[in-house]
């Protein structure tokens, strides 16, 4: 079975090149800079832009199954040319966000891409995570690593954080496993834990103290407003003050489609907490939903 990767080199995608390498199959990975993609020996990695798809048709030759990372703007013809070349199933990185209002622009953002390969013909499976466990960094490493603390409003705000290497799993087994066309996995970790929860796992794992400092939704949008557009800005204010009110969703996709237990909050932190070292913060990560 031949495999195209696209997002290949990011947070879930490089997870999903080992998962599917580990099991015996020829990966071929896209790439803007394919010298600079430091993925695995035995991908064959390819030039290719998912928002320039001209440049998608030789990478597509001769592959059977697809995953797609969720760029809107071309994904209709992106689908397009994969069906075309013989691609038969794909499966498209997602978002929770897309059963929430339709106004959210997570939502209008990542439907666009799964409505797009609907109306390709091909089969179809959509990973759908909740919040990356990952988004910790980008939201709070800087405050960690300098000053030992974390300002955010709704410290009550409970998700199920989700392991990057868990959606892995669920992709790279509806890549190559069968009885997954039509599937829609809605992927979360196994406990909704709250931001002070969270932070508090966090301390546990690099061992020292995170001081907790709660802001008034003013606050909040003021300190998001510096990185953020206002409309995203709203959506995440509105996102935590429901997550107060009810708690977002634990499911046992990761359990049902792998066969093993989700991994918790406290192991993504326990790999991760040398990133929250200030002599380690040129390692850390940033953004939201790379793939």
């Amino acid at each position: 079975m031949n495999i195209l990767l696209t997002g290949a080199t990011g947070k879930v995608g490089r997870h999903v090149t080992e998962g599917v390498l580990a099991r015996g199959h020829r990966v071929r990975a896209l790439s803007r800079t394919p010298g600079a993609a430091a993925l695995p020996a035995g991908v064959e990695v390819v030039r290719g832009d998912l928002e320039e798809p001209r440049t998608l048709p030789a990478a597509l030759e001769g592959i059977d199954r697809m995953y797609l990372f969720p760029v809107p703007g071309t994904a209709h013809e992106v689908a397009a040319l994969a069906r075309k070349a013989g691609v038969r199933h794909i499966v498209v990185l997602s978002s929770s966000s897309v059963l929430e209002d339709e106004g959210n622009p997570s939502h209008q953002h990542h439907r666009t891409v799964e409505r797009a390969v609907e109306d390709s013909g091909a089969d179809w499976t959509f990973v759908r995570p909740d919040e990356f466990a990952g988004n910790v960094l980008w939201k709070w490493g800087e405050s960690i690593r300098t000053e030992g603390v974390v300002r955010t409003p709704y410290g009550g705000a409970a998700r199920a954080l989700v392991h990057e290497a868990d959606i892995a799993a669920v992709i790279v087994a509806a890549l190559l496993e069968e009885g997954h066309a039509g599937e829609q996995y809605l992927v979360t970790g196994p406990r909704a834990l709250t931001q002070i929860e969270q932070v508090r796992t966090l301390a546990e794992a690099i061992g020292r103290e995170i001081r907790f400092e709660e802001l008034s939704r003013a606050a909040g949008r003021e300190a998001m407003s510096r990185v953020m557009p206002p409309p995203v800005v709203e959506m995440l204010l509105d996102y935590l003050a429901e997550s107060v009110v009810t708690p977002g969703p634990v499911t046992d996709a990761v359990r049902r489609v792998t066969g093993r237990e989700a991994r918790t909050f406290a192991s993504w932190a326990a790999e991760h907490a040398g990133l929250f070292n200030a002599d380690r913060a040129d390692r850390a990560d940033s953004g939201s939903s790379a793939g």
